[in-house]
């Protein structure tokens, strides 16, 4: 017997394929790097396009604005343009994507803090690969 046949209604179920494949596009999304930087850099507040691109360093204008893009259609950024000349647009994040943040923060967070244990483990392997 499978968790998800359980009776029990205590135990946790195992997520369906379905399941799976739905949170798979969701995370596809919120862990790209891109995506991750961009949470990160809105956690304090609605920024501009330029702004953004200044922060987050390495980043195209075009890849900035598609994944502005992805991000908006996922509900995590909202796209305010004031109706200014030249017109000002700013991204921020929703609710959604506020809710988001702190995850992606610890992560950034982890991510940076284990960058050197990261690379001497990257390093190990590869010496004992190359050995082979």
């Amino acid at each position: 017997m499978t968790l998800a046949n359980s009776d029990d209604p205590d135990l946790p179920t195992q997520p369906s394929h379905d399941d799976c494949r739905g949170a798979a596009s969701i995370l596809a999304r919120v862990g790209d790097k891109w995506s991750v930087f961009v949470i990160m850099m809105l956690q304090d507040g609605p920024k501009r396009f330029n702004e953004l691109k200044r922060l987050v360093g390495g980043i195209s204008q075009r890849m900035l604005t598609l994944t502005l893009r992805g991000l908006e259609r996922d509900g995590l950024v909202t796209r305010t343009v004031f109706p200014t000349i030249p017109p000002r647009v700013d991204y921020e994040l929703t609710d959604l994507g506020r809710g988001l943040s702190q995850p992606v923060q610890a992560l950034g967070q982890w991510a940076i803090q284990h960058q050197e244990q990261i690379e001497q483990a990257r390093t190990c392997f590869d010496a004992r690969r190359d050995a082979n």
